[in-house]
């Protein structure tokens, strides 16, 4: 992809921007039937430990989706992955599969699928902020492996303006 084709990053406010941290979830929550490129999301975990990584994820989640029945999940990108967990006292089923170790896949009930970029735990606090940005965007249709290594917008100065 040349460096034209790729949208302008979209700002979020300060305060949200600051905020974003490992741990951190931006969700614009769509329910759509395909995963082709579109992304729902962008999840940036502390680690790359399943059993501590992913119920927090799913707790969240469940709060603006309901009841959350399977992950799926790359298990060349984590630690060992379980078969389920028992979260918030619901089983959640854990599937490994090869969906990429830069995107989670999220199912409520039988058909409704979300696709989550996954922000490696390692990641630049300022490019994880940009990929997430970028993934959050209702116009995206850009892999997560694209945006994660797509360049960071120049620095502006105080006044707005490129530095």
């Amino acid at each position: 992809m040349a460096n034209s084709d790729i949208p302008p990053p979209l700002l979020l406010p300060d305060e949200i921007h600051q905020a974003v941290r490992p741990g951190t979830a931006l969700l614009r929550l769509e329910t759509t039937p395909s995963r082709q490129g579109v992304l729902d999301g962008a999840w940036w975990p502390r680690t790359r430990d399943v059993e501590q990584e992913v119920p927090a994820l799913v707790s969240v989640l469940t709060g603006h989706l309901g009841p959350i029945t399977r992950v799926g999940l790359d298990a060349s990108a984590w630690d060992a992955i379980p078969t389920r967990l028992v979260i918030d006292d619901r089983v959640v089923h854990l599937d490994s599969f090869p969906v990429g170790d830069d995107t989670v896949l999220i199912t409520r009930g039988d058909k409704d699928h979300f696709a989550l970029m996954v922000v490696p735990p390692d990641t630049e606090p300022d490019a994880a902020r940009t990929a997430m940005a970028r993934a959050v965007r209702a116009d995206n249709i850009t892999q997560a492996t694209e945006l994660l290594v797509a360049p960071l917008p120049p620095p502006t100065t105080e006044d707005g303006g490129a530095a």
